[in-house]
């Protein structure tokens, strides 16, 4: 799957990730397949049982980053993508799979409703972009 990503071409300036083990694992997994990527740094508004509110407000410390990577958990991930959409973590429906990806254009991440859906991959598809 990280190949995939790679295969997009993304590049990040900031890769965050929740404490919990698979998830630093899977942040080291991605900044290693694309190469000379920052090293992951964890954030606790990224631990399961975050408020999305919570999680939205502690990313406003990383807006001077034009490209951040998070790796969290469900179903406080899909809150803050729902949020930064819609305005309300309820405001949308999402399932988002283990292992997806998720690329938002986020004007204002201090607030809801400031971000433009780029692309919702499954790990199937990333693995497709991979091979």
């Amino acid at each position: 799957m990280a190949a995939g990503v790679r295969g997009l071409g993304l590049a990040f300036d900031a890769i965050l990730t929740s404490p919990l083990v698979r998830a630093a694992e899977t942040a080291a997994i991605v900044a290693e397949a694309l190469r000379n990527q920052p090293v992951p740094r964890e954030l606790a508004a990224l631990e399961p049982g975050v408020a999305p509110v919570e999680t939205v407000r502690a990313l406003r410390a990383f807006a001077r980053h034009e490209h951040v990577a998070i790796v969290g958990h469900e179903p406080g991930l899909s809150g803050v993508v729902a949020l930064l959409l819609t305005g309300s973590p309820d405001g949308l429906r999402l399932v988002l799979k283990k292992g997806g990806l998720v690329a938002l254009e986020v004007r204002d991440p201090g607030r809801g409703r400031a971000a433009t859906l780029h692309c919702m991959l499954t790990p199937r598809q990333l693995r497709r972009l991979g091979r």
